[in-house]
């Protein structure tokens, strides 16, 4: 029954990535967190945690244009997260 709930408990979570600058800012690639509901947008989770997390609100703070990607889909802020989501945040792409 433990191992039951133990699973229930990580259904509720969603895997965020790190990548580029950003990485190297958060001072780790990944993490896994809760979410507050069963469904939440990214702004919503991303306000969350910047509260909880100085180093998170700094790092959104300065780089006002990050892009967010869902399920390795390119994604907005106001676009929802689900249990099991993996989230993947990176600096704006350029090219030339």
């Amino acid at each position: 029954m433990n191992k039951s709930s133990k699973e229930a408990g990580m259904a509720q979570d969603v895997t965020i990535f790190y990548f580029a600058a950003l990485r190297e800012q958060m001072g780790r690639e990944k993490e896994t967190v809760p979410l507050p509901a069963q469904s939440v947008t990214v702004e919503a989770l991303v306000t969350e945690l910047r509260q909880k997390d100085v180093g998170m609100d700094e790092v959104f703070a300065a780089s006002p244009r990050i892009r967010v990607a869902i399920n390795q889909t390119l994604a907005t802020f106001q676009d929802t997260v689900k249990p099991g989501d993996e989230l993947a945040f990176f600096p704006p792409m350029t090219g030339g």
